[in-house]
């Protein structure tokens, strides 16, 4: 379960990582393509700014790296070691993955790397 005032909330909800209380992203769904990394300028609850600095996200970039792997690898072992398919069709959904998956595997790694660097603060919350 995850409950607010934790990095896993703030990560796999894409919530401001100080005070949990709106999303970091102008759209919800990460389908939507054209607003995919669309991010607020800052939380309307808290005032905490998202862009830390200009490029602050390009880090990302390393995480989403890491993260592509995680999403490869569970792909490989659920089609070829589970379903048993040949290492043809698991590379097929190793590809298929990566690609249906990018999106998520986008916002995931930009909400890792903000985590990072920011912490929850009760404080802001009650405020």
């Amino acid at each position: 379960m995850m409950l607010k005032g934790t990095k896993i909330y703030s990560i796999f909800t894409g919530a401001c990582p100080k005070c949990h209380q709106e999303s970091m992203y102008e759209t919800k769904n990460p389908y939507v393509l054209s607003d995919v990394l669309k991010i607020n300028e800052k939380c309307s609850h808290c005032h905490t700014r998202y862009r830390i600095e200009p490029s602050f996200f390009y880090g990302s970039m390393y995480v989403s790296y890491a993260v592509g792997i995680a999403f490869a690898v569970a792909a490989f072992v659920i089609s070829y070691l589970f379903l048993g398919s040949s290492l043809m069709t698991a590379f097929i959904a190793i590809v298929a993955t990566v690609i249906f998956c990018g999106p998520i595997i986008m916002r995931l790694s930009r909400n890792i790397w903000i985590n990072i660097f920011m912490n929850y603060d009760k404080e802001l919350v009650k405020k």
